[in-house]
């Protein structure tokens, strides 16, 4: 009689979380639960029971916590990473090894003060929803740290990591010009008004709007900018400092960048450097007029904006943050090159929509003076809208640009946010190039590469029709062949003949290869 040795995964033991997180769950439920909760006590007191309803349903989310931890296992096998939970009805997660993106390892100050983090295992699959991540909360610190040495294969006796920025002090002057403040101030305002206090109906909210509706409004409209400033400013800042204080990027020695901030919740993020196809350099008008931006990684199956989840660097010193872009491309010619401008069509583009867009902001004004009771006073405001316009127009033309370096496209577009990145040919999986009505007759096309990184699509608007036909044959040589025309085809994409078929351009949009 023989026996069959069991599999290898079969070998390798379940663990389970910390007990604990018996002590974090419960707290996390209670909140997570609270509308219930007020559900029920409403109910109850129409029924006579509300402290009794009220109780049994903190009772059960109390309760939930010892089931939770009782009924998740997780082990990692050689090829795998599994994830079993359930009771009634069991569920097993498994997911390939190579199929991780990234370690994102989380603990809130009660996380902290009992010595535990929340790690989630970023799979690229649906990252926008849950299926996409396997979340394990809570594992001691030094179990988190294990965990992700061992999916990243590193030595933790080994080399140590190698730091490539930290905070300074100096990014503060970036924190009053990003919108984490308004935001804060919005869910204060919302919660002030859940408990009955609102500082808006107080006597020097009521003296402001009088000022406003008087004869002299402008007094009190320099007023209301000015405790909006300092109120915006003071949130912003706040905001900043508890998300990105401690902020440290380092490369660790298996070929991997982490990211770590975040002064009373603290956040690592750890990416492999072979998912990374390429860096997005962001500046908001505000940040850009202080000389500032911020950089995050295109990465396969990682999106920018999920909780920073590709953050390379937040808000500071553009000069920086090139650096740093040029550290996690290995190259920094992408980020530093000059750009070759677009054709001067799209600068005509623009200052025509600048033109209507204050012609009609005027008309709009002049309507409601003459049908309605808007008052007359701000239209010196309606008459600056125009010259504004342009001006935007001016600088969204400034903004284009585009380059090849090496193994790279780089492009760069936008006003309010204005976008520099830099994609590698490897991670182009498609191409579009789609032209409006207004654009044909320009002989301009938008040039998108598709990929299935960051953004997903990534956008050179209003290019020269032959300039886009000759980036597409050179970032994806053969796949624009079967959609231009045999003149072009032979000529290589040079000269006027150069240009997408003639069914791409009725129809506006013509994909190739997209997936």
């Amino acid at each position: 009689m023989t026996t069959t040795p069991p599999p290898a995964d079969e070998e390798t033991p379940w663990r389970r979380l910390h007990p604990r997180m018996l002590l974090v769950h419960p707290l996390h439920e209670f909140v997570r639960a609270l509308p219930v909760l007020v559900a029920t006590l409403v109910v109850g007191v129409s029924t006579g029971n509300g402290g009794l309803w009220s109780l049994v349903a903190s009772a059960g989310a109390v309760l939930l916590g010892p089931l939770r931890w009782y009924t998740t296992q997780y082990r990692i096998t050689p090829k795998q990473v599994q994830l079993r939970r359930g009771l009634l009805q069991r569920q097993v997660t498994a997911v390939p090894r190579e199929r991780v993106r990234s370690i994102d390892v989380t603990a809130h100050l009660l996380h902290r003060m009992l010595g535990l983090a929340r790690v989630e295992i970023g799979t690229g699959s649906n990252e926008r929803g849950a299926e996409g991540r396997l979340k394990l909360d809570a594992l001691r610190a030094a179990d988190a740290d294990r965990v992700r040495a061992e999916l990243f294969r590193t030595d933790m006796d080994g080399p140590r990591a190698r730091e490539l920025a930290a905070f300074q002090p100096v990014w503060l002057r970036y924190a009053p010009l990003n919108v984490g403040g308004p935001v804060l101030l919005g869910l204060l305002a919302a919660l002030l008004n859940e408990v009955h206090l609102e500082p808006w109906d107080s006597a020097p909210a009521h003296a402001l709007a009088d000022q406003l509706r008087g004869t002299h409004p402008w007094t009190g409209v320099l007023e209301a900018v000015l405790v909006a400033v300092v109120c915006t400013t003071t949130a912003s800042t706040l905001f900043y400092a508890v998300m990105f204080g401690n902020f440290r990027l380092s490369r660790l020695p298996d070929g991997a960048l982490q990211t770590a901030h975040g002064l009373l919740t603290t956040r690592t993020v750890t990416v492999e450097e072979r998912r990374i196809r390429g860096v997005e350099i962001g500046e908001t008008l505000p940040v850009r007029a202080l000389g500032g931006a911020r950089c995050v990684a295109i990465t396969t199956g990682l999106r920018p904006g999920r909780g920073g989840g590709t953050l390379l660097v937040p808000s500071a010193p553009v000069a920086e943050v090139r650096r740093l872009a040029g550290e996690a491309l290995g190259d920094p010619g992408p980020v530093e090159c000059a750009l070759t401008p677009h054709p001067r069509r799209a600068l005509r583009r623009r200052i025509v929509r600048a033109v209507t867009v204050g012609v009609a902001v005027a008309a709009l004004f002049a309507a409601a003076v003459r049908w309605s009771s808007l008052p007359v006073w701000p239209w010196p405001a309606v008459a600056a809208v125009l010259p504004v316009a342009v001006l935007v127009a001016f600088d969204a033309y400034r903004a284009l640009g585009h380059a090849q370096v090496g193994p790279y496209l780089v492009g760069r577009s936008g006003v309010l946010v204005r976008r520099r990145w830099a994609l590698s040919r490897q991670g182009v999986v498609g191409l579009r190039l789609r032209r409006s009505f207004f654009q044909r007759r320009a002989g301009l096309v938008t040039f998108i590469a598709t990929t299935a990184a960051g953004r997903r699509r990534y956008t050179l608007p209003d290019l020269d029709s032959a300039e886009a036909v000759r980036i597409a044959r050179e970032v994806t040589p053969g796949l624009l062949a079967p959609f231009l025309t045999p003149a072009a085809a032979a000529t290589g994409g040079a000269g006027d003949e150069a240009r997408p078929h003639a069914s791409s351009a009725r129809s506006g949009t013509r994909s190739a290869g997209e997936g």
